[in-house]
């Protein structure tokens, strides 16, 4: 077992070199051994379509009853509907087995307790657990069945009923895990749609299920506007995460999609508190507070960002990686393909196409995010160094996660990965010139501390 593998906020490494079907076993003894004295006694075990996922599933579901626990086996889905799950079945806790949006050689675990994802030191607990070797119960626990994606579906279904006018919509589930889930939904709700890569397929042959990655939205680009079709969804391999692309094919960002959700809900609730993180466009938390509401920047990853909506008692969160998490009508947690639905029903309610929707904004050039090489034992403390030396140089930051710069007409963000060996950075500006200006003070302010290193 590779300890790098317990990451902030869930566990996951390469499949088979990290660990193997033991280590799941030995997660769901741990997982019992620890969170079973403190009233977990029925969970729900879901798993993507990657290659490894159907074995690690099995081996977790043996740890978890060894232990004592009574498993709820969902089978093959997004990871969303293993959240439903513990909703909808009123479960203790919950285990998915799923890469996300990683390589398809990688795997992992997002690990609930309660009705939410715990992460941080509740994970390394765990570790701990694990590393000492848990027993089985005296007793084990027994294992049924439940098909959860019929459920889930209905639920969707009967919360959104015929959107007020039909839509063309291009679906890429990128051979992931939301393939035999979101068309249905979409159809039902009153949307011709168009699929593609609707298979489940867990080497991802047509293209990486990472819909923030420009390369991998092509299909769906060419496919809209072949199509005339009046939006486009891509989701990640778990669907936890949506993109979209409006008819003219171009990207609408997480922080954009966010403006949009959150005047939608602020015409129903004045006031209302929303979550982002420090890697969206000031013209986010600009909008939502020239809108009556109350914006808060916070660290990203959607653990991290749904227990400060918890605490806050936000209506709506979200992330530039399209995590969207919607309490507002809603359970709390990151669903992509309810996000779509959401965003469906805001386009077909309107008189307007997606693209003028975010019409009167105020102009700004940003860049993607910008992920720069830097070993896991280093890239903290880099992110750290970099943020007292603007601190030192008298520069204006904000340093909830990592340091972001602000400067007259822009910022500039460096922060540190929670999932992968890399430092992120983003900037925005006014300008192009004023973007480049910034970018290239921030650029090199890194390079210098990388060199000290």
């Amino acid at each position: 077992m590779n300890p790098g593998i317990f990451r902030e906020y869930d566990i996951r490494g390469v499949a088979e070199r990290d660990y193997d079907e033991g280590f799941a076993r030995q997660l769901g003894l741990a997982y019992a051994a620890h969170f079973g004295p403190r009233g977990t006694k029925r969970v729900s075990v879901g798993r993507d379509c990657r290659l490894t996922s159907d074995k690690y599933a099995e081996a977790l579901k043996d740890g978890l009853r060894a232990g004592g626990l009574d498993v709820v086996d969902i089978g093959m889905c997004p990871t969303p509907l293993t959240y439903f799950s513990l909703f909808h079945l009123d479960l203790d806790g919950g285990i998915q087995v799923t890469g996300s949006h990683n390589p398809p050689d990688h795997n992992g675990f997002k690990i609930c307790v309660g009705k939410t994802t715990i992460h941080g030191a509740q994970i390394q607990e765990l570790r701990t657990v694990i590393e000492a070797g848990p027993r089985p119960a005296e007793r084990p626990g027994a294992e049924e069945r439940f098909a959860i994606i019929p459920a889930y579906q209905q639920h969707l279904i009967k919360q959104f009923g015929k959107l007020p006018r039909r839509l063309k919509v291009v679906v890429d589930a990128g051979n992931g895990a939301a393939g035999p889930v979101a068309p249905m939904i979409l159809e039902a709700i009153g949307c011709d749609v168009t699929a593609l890569f609707c298979e489940p397929d867990g080497r991802f042959p047509n293209h990486h299920p990472d819909p923030t990655v420009e390369e991998n939205v092509r299909d769906l680009i060419a496919a809209v506007r072949e199509g005339g079709a009046d939006v486009g969804v891509a989701f990640d391999g778990d669907a936890d995460r949506v993109g979209l692309v409006d008819h003219t094919g171009r990207i609408l960002w997480g922080d954009e999609m966010l403006i949009l959700f959150a005047r939608d809900i602020l015409k129903d609730h004045p006031g209302a508190t929303i979550v982002s993180e420090v890697k969206c466009s000031q013209r986010l938390y600009d909008d939502i507070e020239a809108r009556g509401g109350t914006a808060i920047m916070w660290k990203a990853g959607h653990s991290l960002l749904k227990a400060k909506m918890r605490e806050t008692k936000a209506a709506l969160g979200g992330e530039m990686s399209g995590h969207i998490f919607f309490a507002d009508r809603y359970f709390g947690y990151d669903d992509g393909i309810y996000a779509a639905c959401r965003m469906l029903e805001i386009v077909a309610k309107g008189n307007r196409p997606l693209a003028e929707l975010l019409a009167d904004l105020p102009p700004a050039v940003n860049t993607p995010e910008i992920r720069v090489d830097c070993p896991d034992e280093l890239k903290f403390a880099i992110a750290e160094k970099a943020k007292e030396r603007f601190r030192r140089e008298g520069y204006d930051i904000i340093d909830v996660d990592g340091v972001r710069v602000k400067f007259p007409e822009g910022w500039g963000l460096i922060r540190a990965s929670n999932t992968q060996p890399v430092l992120v950075m983003r900037f925005e500006a006014s300008t192009p010139a004023k973007l480049a200006e910034y970018r290239g003070i921030v650029e090199r302010t890194l390079a210098d501390v990388q060199r000290e290193a």
